[in-house]
């Protein structure tokens, strides 16, 4: 039986401060498909001691981002483990990542990701991401682009990582309702951007005339000869997590995109370093300061992304070897997800439900023995919404009244 999405009105009125800790650690793209020569996914063949471990003693089940069969993006699968319905607060991953990088978006401004992408002589595009270029590379290249004026309206580029940017639109008029160029997949060549109102038709005309002008800029910087837009977004206002939950709620990611959906929902960014250890480093400083911890591993979305199976599994067995030490700070609810399935068979996102286990001295563990998508279908939470994730750690926390008479 699916329950029922939850209203934020209501926890607000039973939701209550208290000193217990939790940590929401997401594992971004965790969910994979079994490769065709063993039978197993990336979480499958990994070798995870200690995950395993923590699975005897939790709830597990599998979470569905949005809905069974909706393939959800990185904003979309976020929100939702916030609590967030996704299908109501939804955010343009432009603004997303121009939070991210601490970029003063003024009212009005219109915000995309962009991506350097290598196109071949007709115009295909053959690589989305231009190889990862490096993040100076792609700064060197953004300085090229920044500062075009077109039709009175300034449009800024600024890098954010390897061969991601973004681009925002600043002007009278602006309207955000525009198509993406990034068609999301090689062998096409990059849509053309339409207005999806009436209203909205003059900044289509100004962002179409600025991919024009890219092109020809770009036409000599192989790999990195051609850009691809989406996310279109202005700021929206959204109900912090302090507000709703009571909580006192940090970040602790280093990739700039989550960064910005973290600030959106009002959790405090904690500078960090890269790797999986600098973040593990940097919750231990930390911990005695916030009672809600959201920590992202990126590495494994990259990796399912790039088709890389074997590096997807490395990178899940590095955050298995690091967490013992997240378990040495005995947080009071652990919960253990992603955002969205990214299989490396499929080299992308998909719509396959992400294993999560829930850990706490009051959880009521159930038969499951590994974390596994396999294994995890069998657990205790059963298959159920991502946005109920929250109420069942704040539950698991004592951070919930109870409710009515």
């Amino acid at each position: 039986m699916r329950l029922l999405l939850p209203n934020l009105e209501l926890v607000k009125t039973i939701a209550k401060p208290s000193p217990t800790k939790i940590v929401l650690l997401v594992i971004d793209g965790l969910g994979g498909l079994p490769n065709p020569q063993t039978g197993k996914t990336e979480l499958e063949t990994a070798n995870t001691p200690n995950l395993d471990q923590l699975a005897t003693k939790a709830i597990c089940g599998l979470i569905d981002p949005v809905s069974p069969g909706i393939t959800p993006g990185s904003a979309p699968g976020h929100l939702a483990l916030f609590g967030y319905n996704p299908l109501s607060f939804n955010i343009g991953r432009g603004v997303l990542e121009a939070i991210g990088i601490d970029f003063d978006l003024e009212s009005g401004d219109v915000a995309a990701r962009g991506n350097f992408c290598t196109v071949d002589e007709v115009g295909l595009v053959t690589d989305r991401r231009a190889g990862r270029i490096s993040t100076d590379k792609c700064a060197e290249l953004c300085q090229l682009l920044d500062g075009l004026v077109i039709e009175n309206v300034k449009i800024f580029v600024c890098p954010v990582k390897e061969h991601r940017f973004i681009v925002v639109f600043r002007g009278e008029g602006l309207d955000s309702d525009i198509s993406d160029s990034d068609p999301q997949q090689t062998g096409v060549a990059p849509r053309i951007i339409t207005a999806l109102n009436p209203q909205a038709s003059r900044t289509a005309s100004i962002a179409s005339q600025f991919i024009a002008q890219a092109k020809a800029t770009l036409a000599k910087h192989h790999p990195a000869n051609m850009v691809l837009l989406r996310g279109f977004s202005q700021r929206p206002q959204f109900p912090t997590m302090g507000e709703i939950y009571k909580l006192k709620p940090v970040a602790i990611t280093s990739y700039p995109m989550y960064r910005g959906l973290a600030k959106l929902v009002g959790m405090e960014v904690l500078e960090t370093g890269t790797s999986i250890e600098d973040e593990f480093v940097t919750l231990k400083r930390n911990y005695a300061n916030y009672d809600f911890f959201f920590f992202h591993i990126k590495g494994t979305d990259s990796a399912g992304e790039d088709g890389d199976f074997d590096r997807k599994v490395r990178i899940i067995e590095q955050v298995d070897s690091a967490l013992s030490k997240l378990m040495s700070l005995e947080p009071d609810v652990l919960v253990v997800t992603g955002d969205h399935s990214t299989p490396a068979l499929l080299r992308g996102h998909s719509w396959h439900p992400v294993p999560i286990l829930l850990y706490s001295k009051w959880c009521r563990p159930d038969r499951v023995s590994e974390f596994s998508e396999s294994a995890c279908a069998s657990g205790g939470l059963g298959r159920f919404p991502a946005t109920q994730i929250m109420l069942l750690a704040m539950a698991n926390a004592l951070k919930l009244n109870k409710f009515g008479a």
